[in-house]
């Protein structure tokens, strides 16, 4: 009996052995696990929404980037060995994202690893597992065009030590999991205050002004801070819908920020997207929910705006400003037009908006440009779309009007 006893525990024993994978095969999946992390964190980061152009291959580069001092092109981030980066160790890898140095010399900040450094050691090794088996991508890096001094890189060095501050990620505390991680999305993978931050005369962020907006690329990035969004009656439903979709009652992403939603918002998770709407809105839950009037009333209609609203924007928006899915956003409480500062709604009336495409489901059309509308007829037009579709009750002027149009013109 003890000997059979023994031959069956021996067969139990080989058979567990057989069961268990090898350590090969654990090493094989742990990686692949970490390659897939490495992905989503790059949707997360916006990796290829920058490094892509429509016509390249992706992570290939070549995306234009209009500064102050030039034009500045993204580069090959692919694996490819010529002209991407799959020949980086991890620790140049890590230089290049987070301080700005790369083998070939220092970056210019319209890499954003000022906000990077906020990103964990665990997430770098996520990403750098990501990037090096990305396919090759085989197109050339193109010369910048920036004048001088900016095209000295070794000055940019002087610029790190005065501009970029060593400021990995902290919890805050007395702060929820939630928020934290809302809070880790917006000023690191994310880096929301890349473009929503004030810059100062030397292009460094004003980080005492963090997300209280600016204008980049000729369009206003705006105020996205919880007291401002709360103030244009934005709710956790509204900025989570505009998040994870691109459109929501408050309007739809245009401009850089449709790139920021396609890329990389809609691609995250229900969790990382409820993080950054308890983040920007600091955990209020309070629903703002502006109902929609069934039409004008006779003092709106008596407007000097009306008539320009019916005549070029009813076709697409609706006679209440209600919308069309899929055709053109509702701007009954539009988020643009919610805000006082009109740079967007001048720039949108004068310049349009290119058609916008998420998915086979989703898409907008083209809003066409009015650039010989007189300022006189334009200042009436956002006086009429602010009191009869927002909460706003001030007058715009023609004299605003002419300021932002200058602005715009020069952009």
């Amino acid at each position: 009996m003890k000997k059979i006893l023994t031959l069956s525990m021996l067969g139990l024993a080989s058979v567990s052995a057989f069961a268990q994978p090898s350590p090969q095969a654990n090493d094989k999946n742990e990686n692949l696990a970490l390659i897939a992390r490495g992905a989503y964190l790059s949707a997360a980061g916006d990796c290829e929404g920058c490094h892509t152009i429509p016509t390249g291959q992706t992570y290939g580069g070549g995306r234009a980037f209009p500064t102050p001092f030039g034009t500045i092109y993204s580069t090959n981030i692919s694996s490819d060995k010529t002209y991407g980066i799959g020949n980086y160790t991890y620790q140049e890898f890590v230089d290049a994202v987070q301080k700005g140095v790369s083998p070939h010399g220092n970056l210019y900040p319209a890499m954003p690893y000022a906000s990077y450094q906020k990103i964990s050691p665990a997430d770098m090794k996520a990403l750098y597992a990501y990037f090096m088996q990305t396919k090759p991508a085989t197109q050339k890096n193109r010369e910048n065009d920036v004048m001088f001094p900016a095209n000295i890189r070794f000055g940019l060095k002087f610029w790190n030590w005065l501009e970029v501050k060593d400021s990995p990620f902290k919890v805050t505390p007395g702060k929820s999991e939630t928020w934290n991680r809302g809070k880790y999305l917006v000023e690191g993978l994310g880096h929301c205050g890349e473009c929503h931050t004030p810059r100062n005369f030397l292009m460094g962020s004003e980080t005492n002004k963090a997300l209280q907006g600016n204008v980049i690329d000729g369009v206003n990035a705006p105020n996205i801070t919880a007291q401002r969004l709360k103030e244009e009656g934005w709710d956790a439903k509204q900025l989570t819908d505009f998040l994870a979709t691109g459109k929501s009652a408050k309007g739809t992403a245009f401009g850089e920020m449709f790139i920021v939603e396609k890329h990389s918002l809609t691609q995250l998770s229900k969790a990382d997207i409820d993080a950054m709407v308890t983040y920007l809105l600091d955990g209020d839950t309070t629903i703002r929910n502006r109902k929609i009037p069934l039409t004008f009333t006779a003092a709106q209609q008596a407007m000097p705006g009306y008539g320009t609203y019916m005549a070029k924007c009813s076709g697409c928006h609706g006679n209440r400003g209600e919308g069309i899915p899929n055709l053109a956003p509702p701007l009954q409480g539009n988020a643009t037009l919610a805000n006082p500062n009109i740079y967007n709604t001048v720039e949108v009336i004068m310049n349009g908006i290119n058609a916008q495409r998420y998915n086979r489901n989703q898409a907008y059309y083209a809003m066409p440009s009015y650039p010989k509308m007189d300022s006189k007829t334009m200042a009436d037009l956002i006086t009429f779309l602010h009191q009869a579709m927002t909460d706003q009750t001030s007058t715009v002027t023609q004299q605003q009007v002419e300021s932002v149009m200058q602005k715009v013109n020069k952009s």
